[in-house]
């Protein structure tokens, strides 16, 4: 049996997709931008952290270290340098430009989950994906008409809708691992 943390990152995936709603709905106009700072650092620290370790060592089986390693590293990149980008007063058209590329892999990594019929609900887990790399993708436009309430809605909503088929898959998960893994030991403690 292995171990993973991909429930870590898929909730972490959850605060971060809600935090960017939250920001794309309410805080693009916000005169106090700076609020935004720990939330999108500590989901992009975390993201970061658990990303490069995954893809470092590959500790699940298979292309799911691509699909979970490497977009979390993407999307951590990306908090962390929107927490940056506030805290220094920069503009946040760089990091939606990135933004776009990262969404156009996550939506090119949903679309084979689902084509290879990957993790235990590929539509879902695909669609998900999917609705987070159209936020990327549609990160430069929501900036450049960020006065346009409908668009923003619309963006919002999509980011509300990938963070609750994220949060049904984590929960999901966190629910089957704490029976799954009860016998678990550490190498340690196991008997010869």
């Amino acid at each position: 049996m292995f171990i993973n943390y991909i429930t870590l990152m898929l909730i972490n995936l959850v605060a971060g997709l809600v935090l960017l709603a939250a920001y794309v709905y309410f805080g693009l106009n916000d005169a106090n931008q700076k609020r935004w700072i720990p939330g999108f650092g500590m989901t992009g620290a975390i993201a970061l952290v658990t990303g490069l370790h995954m893809i470092f060592t590959w500790p699940v089986p298979g292309s799911f270290n691509i699909a979970f390693g490497e977009m979390t590293v993407l999307f951590g990149i990306l908090f962390i340098a929107s927490s940056l980008a506030i805290a220094q007063g920069w503009d946040l058209l760089t990091v939606a430009i990135y933004g776009f590329f990262a969404g156009v892999a996550a939506v090119l990594i949903g679309l084979r989950l689902i084509n290879l019929d990957l993790t235990r609900r590929p539509l879902l887990s695909g669609i998900g994906f999917i609705l987070a790399g159209l936020g990327g993708i549609f990160a430069a436009p929501t900036l450049y008409l960020q006065t346009n309430r409908s668009l923003r809605l619309v963006g919002a909503s999509v980011l509300i809708i990938a963070a609750l088929i994220f949060a049904t898959t984590g929960y999901l998960a966190y629910w089957g691992h704490m029976a799954d893994y009860t016998d678990w030991q550490p190498l340690p403690m196991r008997s010869p």
